[in-house]
């Protein structure tokens, strides 16, 4: 049937036909019919965590044939699974999220913007991209819960991001999609309404659609349903939709273009005030959290106040310019008409390192993370501080804080790393609280705590020197300032184990362990250790090649521990140091290869392009021999033609 031509006529009865159709809808289920039971029906409230509270007492029971055993999702779960986001940017991000793994399938912008309910006027969240789009088996599986047919290397994975996004946003959503599969130009529109499921007293979600396919013989959208059930199903979409007619319906699948998605999130949430959630109004060109604290303070604003760490909180801007860690090429995000500027953090950072950390887990290696932490360029004025963490290119913690600092030791410090070894939770916003997850959080705190007190000179900052007394409780009593009558000695299990001790300049000796995990600890004797020998200090001396000599002079005793652990200390910083020029000599050499790559790249293409220029002269020219063969040959065989009739003629 054409439905734009007729199908707007059919839709008058709408309010009839929905209730008809709420009274005597059936549902096939493993052969079994289940009638659809209702509850009273509940007002809405606007407020997003009290929406949930409604009393779904049952006016009616549903009925069972042949015993069949079912799952009904009642509309309850639409609200409880959305509570999963906390935070509201949190929500589009997934959105989002869903047109950026478009990009592989010709995707090039995704919009954020506002619009319209014609219905009523009210203000509605689009998100529109021009991604390969859904067909009417697709768009099923959006709506449903838990589906995904997504690559490994795509950001969604759960199947529930639209939902819980979605319904957090709003309490209603319409998508419209058009795509082109197996040659068939398909469209197709989906309700997901709250307000309807509530209002209308059902006990289990009912989602209408309705699905077009182009004919290109009659130039026109044809239904792909029967009569009766795309009847049905636009009734309810034009009660309960911002859309009227069949007509307004289609003209929003017009504005998708050939391929895409269009999202309309309408009866946005309200806070206590009354206000949506969503702030248009502040900023013309951004979208904003009402009740920030920035738009609500006076006059004087900090440099913390202004820094992306704290704007990100309530600036839709600030944080999809942080969202990814590098968007896919020719790919860009639009934010009310205006490009989001991509923002790389590691970027932004003075003294910067690059530390490796290969996490293990059960003995086996996880693959390997490489960080870069340092100052932020506005330190010591900001005083934010912690590690933003990337999963699959994916911002899931920004600036998530591993320490609490006191007395300043790591502020200012940041890092960044993309950690593809632990999962993300399904909202996005957390890792999955794992053993390996808990191993990166010691060691990201490790690395603040070293990157602090090796850097903070830079600053201006003094590094926190322990007390004697609390050195005196973390250092062993063999390692304590002995007495004048006791002769010093070092234990060891053979004297090859000397080697690498080095003597100070008093000439106390200091051993040096070759496991830095171990230092500041001396190994422990053990029970079923063979007997230790004491090999005495008197007299000796330890060369640089830790050949033990004779000497004249007599080796004085550890002076105090604090020395020893100060040699600690400074072995330690050399040891990252050394670490750390490496890393970054190894990054440099990474750059200029990829460098002499890319020039060999462009000299590659520019050759295979005078290739292929030869090639066509080449080809050109080996037809025009072909031609002046072929004429010639036709000249031979005329000249021989006439030869033989003049010698005929002849004889």
């Amino acid at each position: 049937m054409n439905s734009k031509g007729n199908g707007s006529s059919k839709a008058l009865t709408t309010s009839q036909n929905s209730t008809r159709i709420l009274n005597q809808e059936r549902c096939s289920i493993g052969g079994s019919s289940l009638t659809s039971s209702q509850i009273c029906p509940a007002p809405l409230c606007r407020q997003f965590w009290k929406a949930g509270n409604y009393v779904d007492d049952f006016s009616s029971k549903p009925t069972h044939k042949n015993d069949t055993s079912y799952l009904r999702i009642h509309p309850k779960f639409l609200h409880s699974n959305a509570t999963s986001h906390k935070w509201a940017f949190g929500a589009i991000a997934e959105l989002v999220d869903n047109a950026v793994d478009e990009a592989p399938n010709g995707a090039s912008f995704v919009n954020v913007d506002k619009c319209l309910n014609p219905r009523d006027g009210s203000v509605a969240l689009l998100i529109q991209d021009d991604g390969g789009g859904m067909d009417p088996e697709a768009m099923r599986h959006c709506l449903s819960f838990g589906f995904s047919d997504k690559s490994k290397s795509a950001i969604g994975k759960y199947g529930n991001g639209f939902k819980t996004s979605t319904m957090r946003l709003g309490a209603d959503v319409i998508v419209f999609s058009r795509a082109m599969r197996n040659r068939k130009l398909t469209q197709t529109i989906g309700l997901l309404s709250y307000s309807f499921l509530t209002q209308a007293g059902l006990d289990r979600i009912v989602v209408p659609m309705i699905d077009y396919e182009f004919k290109t013989s009659t130039g026109a959208w044809d239904s792909l349903s029967t009569e009766e059930k795309f009847m049905s199903n636009l009734s309810l979409m034009l009660q309960w939709s911002p859309y009227s007619t069949e007509s307004d319906l289609l003209e929003q699948c017009d504005d998708i273009g050939n391929h895409g998605t269009k999202i309309i999130i309408y009866s946005l949430w309200l806070d206590d005030g009354g206000k949506t959630e969503l702030d248009f109004d502040t900023d013309p060109e951004d979208i904003r959290v009402c009740g920030n604290a920035i738009t609500e303070k006076c006059n004087r604003v900090s440099e913390s106040d202004k820094h992306l760490a704290n704007t990100l909180r309530f600036s839709l801007r600030a944080y999809l310019s942080i969202l990814y860690l590098q968007v896919p090429e020719k790919f860009f995000i639009l934010l009310r008409g205006r490009m989001i500027e991509y923002h790389n953090i590691a970027t932004d950072l003075k003294y910067p390192e690059f530390i490796l950390y290969r996490p293990q887990s059960g003995g086996c290696k996880e693959g390997s993370v490489v960080t870069t932490i340092g100052f932020l360029k506005e330190a010591p004025l900001v005083n934010h501080h912690g590690f933003n963490i990337y999963h699959k290119n994916r911002l899931i913690l920004p600036f998530w804080q591993v320490v609490s600092y006191t007395i300043n030791r790591g502020r200012g410090v940041v890092g960044v790393l993309e950690a593809n070894f632990i999962q993300p939770t399904h909202n996005k916003q957390d890792f999955e609280r794992t053993a390996l997850f808990h191993k990166l959080e010691v060691r990201l705190k490790e690395m603040m705590w070293e990157y602090w007190d090796h850097h903070c000179g830079h600053l201006g900052y003094q590094p926190v020197r322990k007390t004697q007394s609390s050195i005196s409780t973390q250092v062993p009593s063999e390692y304590h300032q002995p007495s004048p009558t006791y002769q010093p000695g070092l234990l060891v299990k053979n004297r090859s184990s000397v080697t690498g001790s080095k003597v100070s300049k008093q000439g106390s000796l200091t051993p040096t362990f070759k496991d830095n995990a171990r230092q500041g600890a001396p190994p422990k004797r053990k029970v079923h250790d063979p007997p230790i020998e004491v090999i005495e200090l008197e007299n000796e001396t330890v060369s640089s090649a830790g050949v033990i000599s004779r000497a004249s002079q007599t080796a004085e005793p550890v002076t105090s521990t604090t020395s020893y652990l100060e040699a600690q200390e400074s072995s330690k910083k050399n040891n990252l140091i050394r670490e750390n020029k490496k890393l970054h000599a190894r990054c440099l050499e990474y750059g200029k290869s990829l460098e002499e790559l890319d020039l060999k790249v462009v000299f590659l293409r520019k050759e295979l392009k005078n290739a292929k220029s030869e090639y066509s002269g080449l080809l050109a020219e080996s037809r025009l021999l072909e031609n002046v063969e072929h004429g010639n040959n036709v000249l031979n065989k005329e000249s021989v033609s006439n030869f033989m009739s003049m010698l005929s003629k002849y004889l």
